[in-house]
């Protein structure tokens, strides 16, 4: 205790004195000090007691003052030799001076005692050596002095030892340690000179006693020191609490004059208002709080209670904090008056309620909107629609709903994180909002699904313009943490009376609505009717079908040639699901895919392809590998190493020659488990290919964890590669170079005309899979294909179109009387690919809206699936970059005027 007291009770204590003048000074206009202002100055006394120069008088033995002895010594010693008229000898002269340059070591040797323990015993060494070796000098210099001459008596000496010892109690500053030692040691200076026994006698009993008083002093200041520390502690706990109870803006104190103006606040309100604490001195209590009546609960009481001098408490208030920072307080008050009950101004406390109100408001908030876009939620669209279609007059129970839902949404969750999903459906929000205006009201129903509902009676022709704005709108690029995000949207709409008069009705069939745009093409809004019942039971049909094929053995795999780029050897194949249905033919796997991934079925049918590649690998040459692709849910399943390994067993194949392609979503999940799935997989001795590189998660941190044995290109970076001013071609570029540093091949897949052949050559691809060399081969056709040995001959175009540029652009297309929602793939002068319609027979022409108030006659020259080529009836103009202009054609000019412009530009 008595250690913690010589340590930090000083420095504390100035700060508790700086603490308490601050108190007094912002208490100066107030009444009778309150108990906390008289402790205050109690502790501010005190402070000043042990602030300065003094450091502990009990516990450091030589103060810095000691330095005013050396002066002290040769004044006395002059002084003697006046009075004596005698001068000392040369001896007693050196001692002297020796004695008072040992003297002015005292500030050094200060700071080197404030630097050790205060039980460190080299401390009374340093006492002994400044404090106590001077005095001895002294005495026995003047007691020398005394010896020699015969004009010099020993009652000036006496009288000169009184004078050193006062001295020397005055410097020491209340050591009583270093008091009594300097004593002592003078006496002991007179007595080696004298060196009778009763002066050595008479020494040690005076050594002995002042022993006794040091310890006895050295007790009481222990416990008076321990007293004060506790004391001092307890102040700066209670300050402390008071302190951080005002910093948090939870709570707060004030204090008026009997004007009702501001004496003292608490600094954290200053800082809220935007002002120095000062500025508030003086100023109306009134003048920190709005007071208008469209601001305030309880204004009116705060200025009653102050002119009517009665307590208040728990008053709610709001905080004159503008508009940009809404905060609200409780305060709290009563009338201090003086012992005469005079009375001399308010004192009281406060509370933040801000915190309060809001958490009230967000449940009110969480109950009717949705916490994210701040949108209508499920229940309030739910209850406004049936206000709608329950309303008095059967005329005003008309409404149209529409449900939305966000394309390609999942993929931005996937590769950029719900952060940025979650920043991405707030914009989608605004632009909803903005789009549907004053005409109706807008809502989240969850997910990226979100509901329109428009009161009153509308044409489809006038809702279809609604829809298409929206889908246009939303499929407008995005900015996400400096990424550009396009996304798209698809619209099914439900109107009432025709599709439904309660609200189940209307949901369930804009939802029915909603499913046919997205099934076909995306991008689209499409109305009810009734043949979407009948749509929704083929998919149920569709389903229960996909579900037999698997029992039956119907399913089929494909395999498609990987060839080495260098030697145009086959050193592979893809396996590629097929399935041939009894009734409807082959359907493209992007049709029933979705609908096995919804179901589970995708793990069944996984493990089949497994079984089924590795048997069908067997009858191949050795040299011959199989890439069979591994679904998220197939990686995420522990017993997939066993799987793998029974199908490499079964078969008796070497594991090298299976190769699982599995895609960058895998690693959205745990990375404890994706690794160790990694390390089991390599345990087998399977080939491990990253699939559709660059297109999903794309993040290169996992490269160096996953053990890829080779990389495949994602075919969009190869379409339009050696389209001039691409960039494809320098991605493809550093995917190659990333993929040889790391010791892994590349595949480029989707090659179709021999430019980009060359051009993946000349990139240094390993590998190439695409139409140049092969389609996909039945498994009958396949091993006829090896038959004639692994030597493959590039055929194809040697690409000679109009340079096109890739795209993903939102068009509508008009056939007399019918339009149809497309999205342009790619463009170029004379041409676009446009996905999204099925079937399209060669020859059939279309009216494509580039955009508003610009149509294009365009005709079709091919078809595959849901894509086609469309040749447009005259050229297109471009801009000075060479991009296609969507906007009508400009008037002519006369060359020279445009070439100025031009120049211009």
């Amino acid at each position: 205790m008595a250690r913690t007291a010589s340590r930090s009770l000083p420095e504390s204590a100035r700060s508790d004195e700086n603490s308490a003048r601050t108190q007094m000074r912002h208490r100066r206009k107030g009444g009778k000090a309150s108990p906390i202002d008289t402790e205050s100055k109690e502790l501010a006394n005190f402070a000043r007691l042990l602030s300065g120069p003094v450091s502990d008088p009990l516990h450091f033995f030589v103060p810095s003052s000691w330095a005013v002895m050396a002066p002290s010594l040769l004044g006395v010693a002059v002084l003697l030799a006046l009075l004596s008229g005698t001068i000392p000898g040369a001896a007693s002269i050196a001692i002297l001076v020796g004695a008072a340059l040992i003297c002015l070591l005292a500030p050094t040797l200060s700071r080197l005692e404030a630097k050790l323990h205060h039980r460190d015993w080299r401390r009374y060494l340093l006492m002994v050596t400044v404090v106590d070796w001077p005095m001895v000098l002294f005495g026995a210099a003047t007691a020398q002095w005394a010896a020699d001459g015969s004009a010099f008596h020993w009652e000036m000496t006496i009288h000169a030892y009184v004078f050193m010892v006062l001295i020397a109690t005055a410097l020491l500053e209340g050591r009583m340690t270093s008091i009594i030692s300097a004593t002592i040691a003078l006496w002991a200076g007179v007595t080696f000179v004298d060196g009778s026994g009763t002066s050595f006698l008479m020494l040690a009993a005076g050594t002995f006693f002042g022993l006794y008083l040091i310890i006895r002093q050295s007790r009481f200041a222990a416990d008076e020191a321990a007293r004060l520390a506790e004391r001092e502690r307890e102040h700066r706990r209670a300050e402390e609490l008071l302190n951080e109870y005002e910093e948090t803006g939870q709570g707060w104190f004030w204090e008026t004059d009997r004007r009702g103006n501001i004496t003292y606040v608490s600094p954290r309100i200053s800082h809220l208002l935007g002002k120095a604490p000062h500025e508030f001195d003086g100023k109306p209590f009134t003048s920190l709080f709005s007071l208008e009546a469209n601001a305030q609960e309880s204004e009116r009481t705060l200025p009653f209670h102050l002119s009517t001098r009665s307590s208040f408490k728990e008053l709610s208030v709001r905080a004159a904090t503008g508009e940009q920072d809404e905060r609200w307080w409780s305060i709290s008050g009563r009338p201090v008056m003086d012992q005469f009950d005079n009375f001399m101004g308010f004192r009281g406390s406060g509370t933040d309620l801000t915190e309060t109100r809001k958490s009230q408001e967000h449940v009110t908030q969480l109950a009717r909107f949705d916490s994210l876009t701040k949108l209508a939620n499920r229940f309030q669209m739910s209850e406004w629609l049936e206000k709608v279609l329950n309303a008095p007059r059967v005329e005003s129970r008309a409404c149209a709903v529409f449900l939305l839902d966000l394309d390609r949404f999942k993929q931005v969750n996937d590769t950029m994180g719900h952060p940025a999903g979650d920043a991405l459906l707030k914009q989608v929000a605004e632009r909803l909002t903005t789009t549907v205006g004053d005409m109706g009201r807008v809502g989240r129903l969850g997910g990226d699904e979100f509901q329109v509902i428009l009161p009153g009676h509308h044409q489809r022709e006038g809702l279809a313009h609604i829809a298409r704005r929206i889908i246009e709108n939303l499929s407008q690029p995005y900015s996400i943490d400096g990424a550009r995000v396009i996304i798209g949207a698809s619209v099914g709409i439900s109107i009432c009376p025709e599709d439904g008069v309660n609200s189940e009705d209307l949901i369930r069939n804009a939802d029915l609505a909603l499913y046919a745009a997205k099934g076909r093409g995306r991008g689209r809004h499409h109305f009810y009717d009734e043949d979407l019942h009948s749509d929704a039971k083929e998919r149920q049909q569709l389903e229960e079908d996909l579900r037999d094929a698997i029992a039956s053995g119907s399913l089929e795999l494909h395999y498609q040639p990987q060839v080495r780029t260098t030697t145009e050897k086959i050193t592979g194949f893809e396996a590629l699901l097929r399935w041939k249905h009894p009734k409807h033919g082959y359907i493209s796997p992007a049709k029933f895919v979705p609908i096995a991934e919804e179901t589970g079925l995708v793990a069944q049918i996984g493990e089949w392809a497994l079984r089924t590649a590795c048997k069908d690998l067997a009858q191949w040459p050795e040299s011959v590998r199989v890439a069979v692709n591994v679904s998220p849910l197939q990686f995420a399943n522990p017993a997939l190493p066993a799987i793998v390994t029974n199908a490499i067993t079964a078969a008796r194949i070497a594991p090298e020659r299976l190769e699982l392609e599995i895609t960058e979503s895998v690693f959205l999940g745990d990375d404890k488990s994706t690794e160790a799935m990694f390390a089991s997989l390599k345990n087998v001795g399977v080939r491990l290919a990253l699939d559709d590189f660059g297109t999903g998660y794309s993040s290169l941190g996992y490269l160096k964890r996953a053990p890829f044995d080779k990389i495949k290109i994602d075919q969009s970076f190869v379409r339009g590669a050696t389209v001039k001013g691409s960039r494809n071609g320098a991605i493809i570029s550093s995917i190659v170079s990333l993929a040889e540093a790391l010791g892994m091949e590349t595949t480029a897949e989707g090659v179709e005309t021999l430019d980009e052949l060359d051009l993946i050559r000349m990139l240094g691809c390993s590998h190439i899979q695409g139409y140049i060399y092969e389609k996909a081969l039945s498994m009958k056709a396949a091993t006829e294909r090896l038959s004639h040995g692994l030597s493959a001959v590039a055929k194809g175009p040697r690409s000679a179109r109009a340079p096109r540029q890739t795209m993903l652009r939102k068009v509508l297309l008009e056939h007399g009387k019918h339009a149809y929602n497309g999205t342009i793939r790619n463009i170029s002068q004379t041409g676009a690919l446009i996905e999204g319609l099925w079937n399209v027979p060669v020859g059939t022409q279309f009216g494509v809206h580039l955009a508003k108030d610009y149509v294009m006659i365009a005709t079709s020259r091919w078809c595959k699936e849901d894509r086609m080529g469309v040749q447009f009836a005259q050229p297109l103009e471009l801009d000075d970059n060479g991009s296609v202009l969507f906007t009508p054609p400009r008037p002519k000019r006369e060359d020279g005027e445009q070439h100025k412009l031009r120049r211009s530009a």
